[in-house]
This record gives C-alpha cells, sequence and structure tokens, in this order.
C-alpha cells in the first residue's frame, strides 16, 4: 500500500448514484468488486449498523471523527457511505486513499454535493450501476388533448374577432349627486359691516382689502396705475466764452 495521499483528479472522485434504502447492497458489490485492494468505509454517524451489514467483515468502517483523528490512518479505496459532516470533511476522506475515493449518494443529498464541488473546483464525475439508479418519475400525460392546427386558427380567429369589436362607451351622468364634497359651495356676498375704532375697514368675508377699499368702497376691477408727478431739474449750460 503506498503512503502517497490521492491526487484530486476527476477519474479519482468517483459518485455512484443509489437510493438510500440500497446504499448497503451497493456497498457489499463494491467491496466485493474491489476486493484486492484495502477498503475504509466512511460515515457521518451510525457506523456500527453498517459494520453489521457487511459481507466482508475485515472492511473498516469508521465515522468522520474518528477518520479525522487517526493521522496515519491509508487506503487504497475509501468508500463515503453518506455526506461528511462538514463539506470540507471530504476532503480530509480523500486525503487518505492513495488510488480512488468513492462515495454513495441519495438523490436528496444531491443539492449538498454542489458546496464540495466549489470546494474541489470541478464536478464529481457520477455514475450509476445497473439496478441502483434513482427511481425514475414518469409524469402522467396532460389531460388536456393538444390542439390541431385548423383548431388554433380557429382560436386565434376568435380572439382577434372579440378584441376587434367596438366597446359599448361608457356613459357619465352629466350631474354630480348634491351630496358630493366636490360640488361648489354658494359663497355669501362679502358685506363691509363698518370700521373698526383704528378706522380700518371690517368686511364679512375673506377677501378684505383685497376687494374694497381701505374706506370700504367697492373696488373697481381694474384699477388705473396712479400716475406720480416726476420733477426734472434742467440746469442751464453756461455759452462757452469767445475769445
Amino acid at each position: 500500500m503506498s503512503s502517497n495521499t490521492l491526487t484530486i483528479k476527476p477519474n479519482n472522485h468517483r459518485i455512484y448514484q443509489c437510493p438510500f434504502d440500497k446504499k448497503l447492497e451497493l456497498l457489499n458489490k463494491l467491496i466485493e468488486d474491489n476486493s484486492k485492494a484495502s477498503i475504509v468505509v466512511v460515515t457521518a454517524k451510525d457506523a456500527k449498523n453498517i459494520e453489521e451489514n457487511l459481507v466482508n467483515k475485515d472492511i473498516k468502517v469508521l465515522e468522520d471523527k474518528e477518520l479525522i483523528k487517526d493521522k496515519e490512518l491509508r487506503a487504497e479505496i475509501i468508500i463515503g457511505f453518506d455526506m461528511p459532516i462538514k463539506n470540507i470533511v471530504y476532503m480530509a476522506r480523500a486525503g487518505k486513499a492513495t488510488e480512488r475515493s468513492f462515495m454513495l449518494l441519495d438523490e436528496s443529498e444531491q443539492n449538498e454535493l454542489h458546496f464540495i464541488e466549489r470546494l474541489l473546483g470541478r464536478a464529481i464525475k457520477q455514475e450509476r450501476v445497473e439496478g441502483f439508479e434513482y427511481p425514475v418519475i414518469k409524469r402522467e400525460e396532460s389531460a388536456v388533448k393538444k390542439l390541431s392546427k385548423d383548431q388554433i386558427k380557429e382560436v386565434a380567429k376568435q380572439r382577434y374577432e372579440s378584441s376587434t369589436q367596438e366597446k359599448p362607451k361608457r356613459e357619465f351622468n352629466d350631474k354630480k349627486p348634491s351630496d358630493s364634497k366636490w360640488d361648489k359651495k354658494k359663497k355669501a356676498p362679502n358685506k363691509f359691516l363698518g370700521k373698526d375704532e383704528n378706522g380700518k375697514a371690517i368686511f364679512s368675508g375673506k377677501s378684505g382689502e383685497r376687494n374694497h377699499r381701505y374706506d370700504g368702497t367697492a373696488r373697481e376691477r381694474y384699477d388705473a396705475p396712479k400716475v406720480t408727478g416726476k420733477k426734472i431739474n434742467i440746469k442751464a449750460r453756461k455759452p462757452k466764452s469767445e475769445d
């Protein structure tokens, strides 16, 4: 057995697709097919149960925690029974192998494989062994029958005709209900009520001085601007003296 660790290459790492309930059967088959090599089986948990179901009782089965602690452990083939306890632990499993590293993967574990492949920087080659494939789920045929070309044309024609038909115009009431909050309210006329103690005009509305003069008389719509006279001082120039 070589003391060198496994070089990470596509041919050295292999995943065997297998439903969980057939993993023990496939594990025994892989051990039998590689009987001349030294093999160690690794699992995330329940190593005792796997060991009890192995045909070859000489095969060592370890949990990930035990594998990491045993720094001297090496085997030609490392077989991972399931996903490791952590993604990085996959590297520790592969590091114990000198020739090949296998892992049995149920369909439910495929999503977790993505993180391991990111660590490796490449996809791990997957194989299927006859009799251990994932079950193929057949999709039920659609209850809706496929339309023929003539039927498709007829449906398209009906849709076009319905889209080009004139839609009834919407009728709007000219008069809004009397209780509408948008109705304009009639304003009471603004009346001059007199003057206050300071002589300022008082009105009934808010328009006040804007629509009335200060003395209370109604202001015209357009008042002519007041013209104030300007005085221009012109100084007479002294005639130039003749030499």
